[in-house]
């Protein structure tokens, strides 16, 4: 058996490649009501199926920040595993809603990279990633810059 590689280094990025992740994620009413509970969003859109019955949607919508910090997590393995940091988050756009009992995809593409300027250890990756449901419509799409070490360094 070979041991996981957590995360790649900047080397094995290449702009214009496409990851599909393999994690993935079911969220449950559990999940949910957790996440409100931990970051004290009460709203009763995500807490309260009588309400949520009677608004746009009919049911009870996932925070979108759950939904946020899932697709981010679910990118680790391949993305971020062995950053040194992830140095900004950019243009996070919920594009659809997220309901209970939906799965959770993710896709990113590499966009560009670039060599630190001042530690030649390490070099700067940015890309874009899509988390999408289990009838593939897009939920959330961000972009990142995740500083990186290179290989020979290491």
């Amino acid at each position: 058996m070979n041991a996981s590689n957590l995360g790649n280094y900047f080397e094995d990025f290449e702009t214009g490649t496409v990851i599909e992740h393999t994690l993935s994620k079911t969220i449950f009413e559990s999940d949910n009501n957790f996440f409100s509970l931990l970051t004290m969003n009460h709203h009763p859109v995500h807490t309260n199926a009588d309400y949520a019955r009677h608004q746009q949607h009919g049911q009870i919508l996932v925070v979108g920040t759950l939904v946020f910090s899932l697709v981010v997590g679910m990118t680790v393995p391949d993305i971020s595993g062995k950053a040194i940091a992830n140095l900004e988050y950019e243009s996070i756009k919920h594009l659809g809603p997220v309901f209970v009992n939906d799965t959770i995809y993710a896709r990113t593409t590499v966009l560009a990279k670039k060599e630190s300027r001042s530690k030649k250890d390490r070099g700067v990756v940015f890309v874009e990633t899509i988390g999408y449901n289990q009838h593939g419509q897009d939920v959330i799409c961000f972009r990142r810059k995740v500083l990186i070490p290179k290989r020979q360094h290491e």
